[in-house]
């Protein structure tokens, strides 16, 4: 998928932008304050500080490099016009889980928006590939670790 693009809804993509603007701005300039204080303590070769302070940079800069790198790939995808009549990225579809009778509203996500705690799955995993293009009443199954999961979709919604 990371070759491809990484698939967002444009609300992510400007969270993204703003966590970059704010790792090259704000969080740089206060590791180099940080990183410039510590070198005032003397030998650098014992210095606590100073290594902690290079340690976050080292982590700081690998996180930009990583988020300029989803930005530049970023595929935008958008609810308006979705007619819910199949499952697609960015709806959420309401499912009912055939081996304990339980309802779950799983949303489709692009991988960098996966939450698990909030039933938001990627398209990529098992079950988002079943689900995509399926429509109101299709049932799908998925094979998990406890064995073959069926599922039967009751409803296909925009999120709230």
């Amino acid at each position: 998928m990371a070759d491809e693009g990484y698939y967002m809804s444009e609300k992510t993509y400007n969270e993204f932008k703003e966590k970059l603007s704010f790792l090259k701005g704000q969080k740089r300039d206060e590791i180099i304050r940080r990183i410039d204080t510590a070198r005032g303590f003397g030998d650098l070769s014992e210095n606590a500080e100073y290594d902690e302070a290079r340690r976050e940079q080292r982590e700081n800069e690998a996180e930009i490099v990583r988020y300029e790198d989803i930005i530049e790939k970023a595929i935008i995808y958008s609810v308006s016009g979705l007619t819910c009549k199949t499952v697609e990225l960015g709806t959420v579809a309401n499912v009912l889980c055939m081996w304990n009778n339980k309802q779950i509203d799983y949303s489709l996500v692009g991988s960098v928006e996966v939450d698990p705690f909030k039933y938001k799955i990627s398209n990529d995993s098992p079950l988002g590939q079943v689900l995509i293009g399926r429509s109101v009443g299709d049932c799908v199954e998925v094979q998990a670790p406890a064995g073959i999961r069926q599922y039967k979709i009751l409803e296909i919604k925009l999120p709230q």
